[in-house]
């Protein structure tokens, strides 16, 4: 005699031990990899896709001019924005920052001075300290003193402003970041500056780029995502 299903597999359509369940009229053992409808069932590859940025799809979907002028807010190297614009679209932002990393690696000797050109003083990190001064007339005046002698020097000796990324530096720290870099960077011979602000116009070139791809805004405030 078969033992009746307990409940709990009978609500989930599992058939007792030793039945059979028929199909079509024809006797089919009980599966025992089937699974039972009332069992959860995994997540769809579309609901577990990640969603698209807001920014980049609109990047993406833009003319190649408005790409390229998007991008020369990044990097005034026209040949780096052109360069990215052509090998659209790009399906994440790991995809789109590569691109602009191996872009910014392979600039010339005069597109990194076209970069470089296109950095204007009113990004460079003097603008910056005069816009959020540190608390206290003595220090104010310090600090603007130090910071203006030696910009002013740094861009006698290399002829372009001063290029050093911040994204990961505190509020507190900045002005202690940018006042060793740049005593540190006028010690430098030309060359090993040249090649130290190329990286650095890479990492900040990396952060406006990741800036535009996940900006909700159709024209993010590139001037305040770092110092530059």
């Amino acid at each position: 005699m078969d033992l009746p299903a307990p409940p709990s597999a009978a609500r989930c359509g599992i058939p007792a031990p030793g039945r059979t369940t028929l199909l079509t009229g024809v006797p089919q053992a009980a599966s025992a990899t089937a699974r039972p409808a009332c069992f959860p069932q995994p997540p769809s590859a579309a609901s577990t896709a990640p969603r698209p940025l807001p920014g980049l799809t609109r990047f993406n979907a833009a003319s190649p001019a408005a790409a390229e002028a998007a991008l020369l807010s990044c990097c005034g190297s026209r040949s780096w924005a052109r360069r990215i614009a052509t090998h659209r679209p790009y399906p994440d932002l790991e995809s789109l920052l590569a691109a602009g990393d191996e872009a910014s690696y392979d600039l010339t000797a005069t597109d990194l001075a076209e970069a470089l050109a296109g950095e204007s003083a009113g990004r460079s990190p003097l603008t910056w300290v005069r816009r959020h001064p540190p608390s206290g007339a003595r220090s104010r005046l310090a600090a603007h003193t130090a910071l203006t002698a030696a910009h002013a020097e740094y861009q006698r000796r290399f002829g372009h402003v001063f290029l050093i990324y911040l994204d990961e530096v505190g509020p507190d720290e900045v002005l202690d970041a940018v006042l060793v870099g740049i005593r540190t960077r006028l010690g430098h011979e030309k060359e090993t500056e040249s090649a130290v602000a190329a990286d650095e116009l890479r990492r900040i070139a990396r952060g406006r780029l990741a800036r535009l791809a996940t900006s909700p805004s159709r024209q993010p405030e590139i001037t305040q995502f770092h110092l530059a």
